[in-house]
């Protein structure tokens, strides 16, 4: 039996390849940024061909590290930043658009005439999903309307859609000389176009945004024992590699987090944060600002749903204060500027660059920093821009609270910024629960390993991939109660402020 898995972790700033043994440990990986292009205000692209050719090269760095070759890989699994949006030629391989970001707000006068007539939860009964920018159906809708020459590809059969991880598995698995056009359900579960209890294209939805289903792919389980499709021998693999595992981002992490029993939940800190609770075998409707997503399914078995808070910019606030403002020169650098000062010296920042998502789900907002005096200091700033991920993870989990009932006793925590001791153990006191980080915080890639592995029986069952759970480090609330009251209540009122900017 071959020793190794492969995972390709897609996401929103970079690719990376990891290799992964029997002990879901770590062996070799490669990663490589790609461009992040800004049309106009409020508009994220993506090149589609240069992450494929960087998916290529990263998985031939990770290779070369470990010495090993394709050949000594069990199967590939896929993991991919959600929601974002590829149109291309069948027949070319050819995209006729950049891919449009989850982040994107470009669809949002789209968005506004189907709440005007059908109301911002009119697709969520059966979808589990408001109607916003952040989901693929409208992005679709927009290239379609705005892209020209493509009614005629679309008649011929030669224009197809695919979130990320649709793209990247087809050119692995032939790309124009057959490659399988497939979507797993998590991803399918983030267009609005899918219903989430039958696990197929909504027929009535697709006639609304006016999207021909014969650019839409197949829907397949996230674990599936009958492989899409192999790597091809002259691909950057250089071997024959079963393609049979595939999840979104954030429900890879959850996999990876092993929260595999209802009332489960875990946080990713990355360009976004994202927390999603798992709520078992029948979808659970949120009153309070959140989705209703699936959470993974393995071939023959019922799909497991989650409820999920999405917030749009966690880690990317610290990108913007690098890059557009230059407070620091690395991202490393956040915490210590922040350990310089001992709180926010009552400044807020809402990074609500895109608008807010969960619970807010406001297009009309935009980011603010509200609070300032002339005693702030860039220390100052760049605390509140830590809070900020923490205070925005409050939120969503106050609404999941009330949506499942169930107050959770502590949080599973991965992503790049929870090697942020500051930061978790600020989350920690706000929340008012232990925090967990795990001994692999990357989790992303170790679910989206776990997927493929458990398709070929490389582990042999979720209790299996239970046992390798570990903990590497617990942070416990120390703030006293009237502290807590009197932050939330400043969150709370620089929130209120953001809304509105945008008409």
């Amino acid at each position: 039996m071959t020793s190794y898995i492969g995972a390709i972790d897609l996401g929103t700033t970079s690719n990376r390849f990891m290799i992964f043994n029997q002990d879901g440990r770590i062996v070799a990986s490669d990663q490589k940024e790609h461009r992040q292009i800004f049309p106009n205000p409020g508009w994220v692209e993506h090149d589609p061909v240069e992450i494929w050719n960087n998916t290529q090269d990263v998985i031939r760095g990770a290779i070369a590290k470990s010495g090993l070759s394709g050949k000594d890989l069990a199967a590939i699994g896929v993991t991919n930043q959600r929601e974002t949006t590829v149109v291309w030629n069948r027949i070319t391989g050819k995209p006729y658009y950049n891919a449009i970001v989850w982040q994107c707000t470009r669809t949002d006068e789209i968005c506004n005439g189907l709440i005007r007539q059908y109301g911002q939860d009119g697709f969520r009964e059966k979808t589990g999903l408001p109607v916003a920018t952040y989901f693929s159906g409208p992005k679709i809708q927009w290239i379609l309307e705005n892209v020209e020459g493509l009614k005629g590809d679309v008649v011929k059969g030669h224009m197809l859609f695919g979130t990320i991880e649709t793209w990247i598995i087809w050119w692995l698995t032939g790309g124009p000389s057959g490659g399988a056009h497939i979507t797993d359900v998590t991803n399918a579960s983030r267009t609005l176009l899918m219903d989430l209890k039958t696990l197929q294209w909504d027929e009535d939805i697709l006639r609304i945004l006016q999207i021909p289903r014969s650019i839409l792919p197949t829907i397949v389980p996230s674990v599936d024992s009958q492989p899409w499709g192999t790597t091809e021998k002259g691909g950057p693999f250089q071997a024959s590699v079963p393609v049979c595992g595939a999840l979104g981002d954030q429900q890879a992490a959850l996999v990876g987090q092993a929260c595999f029993s209802p009332g489960e939940a875990k946080n990713t800190y990355g360009t976004g944060c994202f927390l999603l609770l798992n709520t078992g075998e029948k979808p659970v409707p949120s009153r309070h600002g959140l989705i209703t997503t699936v959470g993974y399914q393995i071939r023959g078995k019922k799909p497991i749903y989650c409820l999920e808070g999405s917030i749009a910019v966690a880690g990317a606030l610290v990108q913007w204060l690098r890059d557009s403002l230059g407070l620091i020169s690395s991202a490393s650098e956040i915490e210590t500027l922040a350990q310089t000062v001992e709180d926010n010296g009552g400044a807020y920042i809402v990074p609500a660059f895109s608008g807010l998502f969960a619970p807010y789900w406001r297009s009309d907002a935009r980011g603010i920093i509200a609070g300032l005096t002339r005693f702030v200091n860039k220390g100052h700033l760049a605390r509140a821009a830590l809070e900020a991920n923490a205070y925005q993870t409050m939120d969503v989990l106050l609404a999941m609270e009330k949506d499942s009932g169930v107050q959770l006793k502590t949080l599973k925590v991965d992503g790049g910024m929870v090697v942020n001791d500051l930061l978790m153990q600020f989350q920690a006191d706000i929340l008012n629960v232990p925090v967990v980080r795990p001994m692999i915080t990357e989790t992303t890639a170790l679910g989206a390993a776990y997927a493929a592995g458990l398709a070929v029986g490389f582990w042999p069952d979720l209790d299996t991939l239970k046992g390798k759970w570990a903990v590497d480090k617990t942070w416990h609330p120390v703030m006293t109660p009237d502290v807590r009251r009197e932050k939330r209540l400043g969150w709370v009122k620089a929130v209120e402020r953001s809304f509105g900017w945008q008409e």
